[in-house]
């Protein structure tokens, strides 16, 4: 596959989803170090994984890349839920547990506020992480994310209800 490469960076790069990662995207949703962080609690199957990449990643209500580093996929990261009155959109993203801790999820979620600001003329975004996962939300407030509030209990996880944490970051904030 020629390079594809839609925004570039250090240490990874971010590329459209092609239908040849699905088997990837499927392997690793199912990864419970990966579905239980962005509150996935049923299994997906191939034919699953395909109609999520016909309806949302190949739909125009978002903006959906694959991580790579080195060539090699090692994430998703998202923006969706644009409203484009408002300047808004809802950022969200995974990177495989084989991969943690090595900062591809910081960088790619830097491009992408990045392109969301300066190309697609965003003034506001916002992610929800779920409180036990410190590790997103340490990331989120590295590049400026503020914690603005908290759905209690509103995530069934593990066998008990979890705490949503609401964060935004501002066109101007992340200028500064």
């Amino acid at each position: 596959m020629p390079d594809s490469t839609f925004l570039p960076g250090d240490a990874v790069d971010l590329r459209p989803i092609e239908e040849d990662d699905l088997d990837y995207l499927r392997d690793a949703i199912n990864d419970p170090a990966v579905w239980r962080p962005i509150g996935g609690s049923r299994p997906i199957n191939r034919e699953q994984e395909q109609e999520f990449f016909d309806d949302v990643v190949c739909g125009d209500d978002g903006v959906h890349l694959l991580i790579t580093a080195d060539g090699s996929p090692v994430g998703t990261i998202g923006l969706r839920e644009i409203d484009w009155e408002a300047g808004c959109g809802e950022i969200g993203y995974w990177i495989d547990p084989d991969d943690h801790g090595q900062g591809y999820g910081t960088e790619a979620t830097e491009l992408m506020v990045a392109y969301a600001f300066d190309q697609l003329g965003l003034h506001r975004i916002e992610a929800h992480v779920f409180e036990f996962n410190e590790a997103s939300q340490r990331l989120l407030e590295s590049i400026g994310f503020v914690h603005e509030g908290t759905s209690r209990e509103s995530q069934f996880i593990d066998g008990e209800y979890q705490d949503t944490y609401w964060y935004g970051l501002l066109e101007e904030e992340w200028r500064d």
